[in-house]
């Protein structure tokens, strides 16, 4: 835990009692500040004081004496309109902040901390868990969390030579003034989350905040694969504000880092050399994670990583949970869980992985539903539909792609898998890539995931009972 000590003596108010509001009120308590702790969700208040949090009504209490409001998230802060605990912080002169801003705080006060940053639509914690991968095995004292893991004040303190690795969502990023990046990555973006943001400018000004503190000291690693992020690296180039590095999973770029062929190639110092070998990074498939890696190797490089321990650790990153995670095979099967793609553009990154996939979809469909996957409708043998808005795709998919309403996730896994195995393919995929938000059926996209999982498992051990018969 990383205790935060400046609001000792005075009254903070936490709202939001999920994993990161447990940590913050945790850490502030530990730092001497009065918590005032409150969540609107009864069953969220009950697990916070499990966890030995005291509560607090802020509906009830006054606000005269609060410092500051450290907000979840996942609360509104702008759009559609803020929460009424921010317009209660407001009225009082309040700052909302968030616990990145907390933990800014803190790691300010010790030398020699380095702060790597991770935006992006997508590929964040892939890209977050690979730059944590190869520091440690580069033999760093490296802290990995923010998005992704363990919130960030439940972390190591920091101390002289420590590297914090931390993913940042859009939402965290709103509620940040101090936090200094040495090195911001910022992957890509594809519209999501307008309905907080309120339009894609302000979604892609949000990202950009990663970059405010930064100096001609620190380093920027922009992906360039797509027209807004180009946009970016071009402007924040001109601007020489700081070392900005592209990387492209697409094409050869000068003094930043590409991926061709299957080939990552070093090009920092303005003459290219190849980097590693991806046909190597078995859990890194995909053209996706091509840029995650050029990415990757690009941010660590910077923080003075030796060519061959990136290329090292690249090759030997396990991979994530719920990303394109092979969770089984039955005969010529294999079952990939890919949970996390809980829209279009991110299932895009898995389809064009794969031939002969037989796919699992569905949920709450995000804007658009499917449409935008058309190009790889030729890849796909047969969709099995789980959840609210399995209508809706079944309709874009109509024509298409040979549809099975399946309803929920057991039923299509066991389907999706006999058919696989039934079709006669040499490599058959059974791809969970929903393409959708899960709180239709589950808790999160991790819960989805762990379910798929169960299902796959479940079927393994039944093949070899028959086999073993």
């Amino acid at each position: 835990m990383i205790p935060v000590t400046a609001f000792a003596g005075r009254a903070v108010a936490v709202f939001g009692l999920a994993r990161t509001g447990i940590a913050t009120a945790k850490a502030l308590a530990a730092g001497g500040a009065k918590v005032l702790a409150w969540d609107d969700n009864a069953d969220t208040r009950a697990s916070a004081e499990r966890a030995g949090v005291p509560l607090v009504d802020l509906n009830r209490r006054d606000w005269g004496d609060i410092a500051a409001l450290v907000l979840s998230p996942g609360v509104p802060l702008h759009h559609p309109s803020p929460h009424r605990m921010v317009e209660l912080a407001r009225a009082v002169g309040a700052p909302v902040i968030g616990d990145m801003e907390l933990f800014a705080m803190e790691a300010n006060k010790v030398d020699n901390v380095r702060v790597v940053g991770i935006t992006g639509t997508n590929g964040k914690s892939t890209t977050t868990a690979l730059i944590g991968h190869i520091l440690k095995t580069a033999g760093l004292d490296v802290r990995v969390g923010g998005n992704i893991g363990e919130a960030v004040l439940s972390l190591a303190p920091p101390r002289p030579g420590a590297i914090y690795v931390l993913e940042l969502s859009s939402y965290q990023l709103d509620l940040v003034e101090r936090l200094h990046c040495d090195v911001a990555v910022f992957l890509n973006i594809t519209p999501d989350h307008i309905d907080r943001h309120g339009s894609l400018e302000n979604y892609v000004a949000a990202k950009r905040r990663i970059f405010a503190t930064q100096s001609d000291e620190d380093t920027a690693v922009i992906g360039v694969d797509d027209e807004i992020t180009k946009k970016v690296f071009s402007e924040m180039r001109a601007s020489g504000a700081q070392h900005v590095v592209p990387v492209s999973a697409r094409k050869v770029i000068s003094r930043g880092v590409y991926v061709l062929g299957g080939t990552l190639y070093d090009a920092l110092d303005g003459k290219a050399k190849p980097g590693a070998d991806l046909s190597r990074a078995i859990a890194l498939p995909g053209r996706h994670n091509a840029q995650n890696a050029a990415a990757a190797y690009a941010a660590v490089r910077r923080l003075g990583v030796s060519p061959e321990d990136a290329a090292a650790g690249i090759e030997s990153f396990p991979g994530l949970p719920h990303r394109q995670e092979r969770v089984g095979q039955v005969g010529p099967v294999v079952f990939i869980n890919d949970s996390k793609a809980t829209n279009a553009d991110a299932a895009a990154q898995a389809l064009g992985c794969y031939d002969d996939i037989f796919w699992i979809a569905g949920g709450q469909a995000k804007e658009g539903g499917v449409k935008s996957l058309e190009p790889f409708f030729h890849r796909i043998r047969r969709a099995y539909l789980i959840g609210q808005d399995a209508d809706l795709i079944a309709r874009q998919l109509a024509g298409k792609v040979d549809v099975v309403q399946a309803g929920n996730l057991h039923t299509a896994t066991a389907r999706a898998a006999k058919d696989a195995v039934e079709s006669g393919s040499h490599n058959p995929v059974v791809l969970l890539s929903p393409a959708c938000a899960s709180f239709d059926q589950f808790r999160s996209y991790e819960h989805r995931g762990d379910s798929f999982r169960i299902a796959v498992t479940d079927l393994i051990a039944k093949a070899r009972g028959g086999n073993a018969a």
